[in-house]
């Protein structure tokens, strides 16, 4: 069973963009497509001085065409001097696209990509969402998006009109469908209340989940799962998946595993906090999840600060849309920085998070997507709060100077 939104809950159609994509033309629509809302012409010359992050050095940086120059651009304005300078941020787990019964029209998905844009964040990898959202990627103000598809999760055992539902026997072909849709990514949904046995249960038998992962793997797509659960994430590690989501659940040896492997972790911590909350509304009907939740809640940072001590690669991500907000970024980072300190936490979303997302940092060429921030965050980590300038492909676009 599917529950694919109404074509009435996309909205009115504001505007449309046509191209290619996956292999075939097509149109979607969106507020002020064609790079709507962004001056014409090209994006101005800039010229900064400041300390680069994350090496620490003292430097110039020009602008020109959108891009990074390490040589002097002619003409160029200076912007700030004595600042510093880091890659865009990234928010590994957020669903532009997606609130609290499902999908959202584009004009909501514009605010919600908007509002991640204006706290900082320029990279988005979209770990699911129900919405068409190729549009975005015509306007040169909003955020890049690295998409994950559609959640996969089976009927009944997820969050309604979130996801595709399949049963075991349609999993491997939903997957193969969401690789080709996605950017790269899919995302699946590990491990959801089982309503018969009053908790958390893996919701993909071992080797049906280890047969999807390596049909990604063929089309040259990453997997990643939600998984609160214990046996969930041991499971899913065992079976080859790239990366987990939350990962409460977490013990010593999938650790291991997934040190060893290099596989990614994003913890989602602001999501984590609500965990109390879930247990409380769950209480009557299922006191064993409700228990559950508590515990996974109140061993948060242990887990996730063994999974950094063991050199698994973590990176930030919010979980936004849904049920929690956009443009809460800086919050995840301030939680991040709870288990391994404020250049951990900024690493995780900005510089590392780009370099595993296949992303440039500050390199010669790059496009300029970049904070400018009046104190060093590694010592005030709450000056990422309030950037200077956020600039992105070349322009600015936000911050207290902007």
């Amino acid at each position: 069973m599917t529950h694919e939104p109404p074509l009435s809950a996309l909205g009115t159609p504001l505007a449309s963009v046509t191209h290619t994509h996956d292999g075939s033309t097509h149109t979607h629509v969106g507020p002020h497509a064609h790079h709507g809302g962004v001056p014409a012409g090209l994006p101005p010359r800039l010229h900064l001085r400041g300390t680069v992050l994350p090496g620490g050095e003292e430097r110039d940086l020009w602008v020109v065409d959108g891009r990074l120059s390490f040589t002097p651009v002619p003409d160029a304005e200076t912007v700030a001097t004595g600042v510093w300078i880091l890659p865009g941020l990234v928010d590994a787990h957020c669903h532009i696209g997606l609130g609290h019964q499902g999908v959202v029209d584009a004009e909501t998905a514009e605010r919600q990509a908007l509002t991640d844009r204006d706290a900082g964040t320029l990279l988005i990898r979209d770990a699911g969402s129900p919405a068409d959202t190729h549009w975005i990627d015509e306007r040169d103000d909003l955020p890049r998006i690295i998409r994950a598809g559609r959640h996969i999760a089976r009927p009944f055992r997820y969050i309604r009109n979130y996801a595709v539902e399949v049963e075991p026997d349609a999993f491997v072909a939903e997957v193969e469908t969401q690789a080709r849709r996605g950017d790269g990514w899919v995302k699946i949904v590990g491990d959801w209340i089982d309503r018969d046995i009053g908790d958390l249960s893996p919701l993909w038998p071992a080797g049906v989940a280890k047969a999807a992962i390596d049909a990604a793997h063929a089309l040259g797509a990453r997997v990643t799962a939600h998984c609160f659960d214990e046996r969930s994430v041991t499971e899913l590690v065992n079976a080859g998946i790239d990366g987990i989501e939350h990962g409460t659940g977490l013990d010593d040896a999938t650790i291991a595993t997934m040190a060893e492997r290099q596989v990614a972790l994003v913890p989602t911590l602001i999501n984590i906090e609500t965990f109390p909350d879930i247990a409380e509304r769950g209480e009557d009907k299922f006191p064993l999840y409700a228990a559950h939740m508590r515990a996974l809640h109140a061993r948060r940072f242990e887990t996730i600060g063994k999974a950094k001590d063991a050199g698994v690669p973590i990176y930030s991500g919010t979980d936004a849309g849904g049920t929690l907000s956009h443009g809460i970024l800086p919050d995840e980072i301030a939680l991040l920085a709870r288990v391994g300190g404020p250049e951990f936490a900024l690493g995780a979303a900005s510089w590392r998070a780009r370099a595993w997302l296949g992303e440039d940092a500050l390199a010669d060429g790059a496009s300029a997507d970049l904070l400018v921030l009046d104190a060093d965050p590694r010592k005030h980590l709450e000056v990422v709060r309030h950037p200077r300038l956020i600039v992105l492909r070349g322009r600015v676009v936000g911050g207290s100077a902007g």
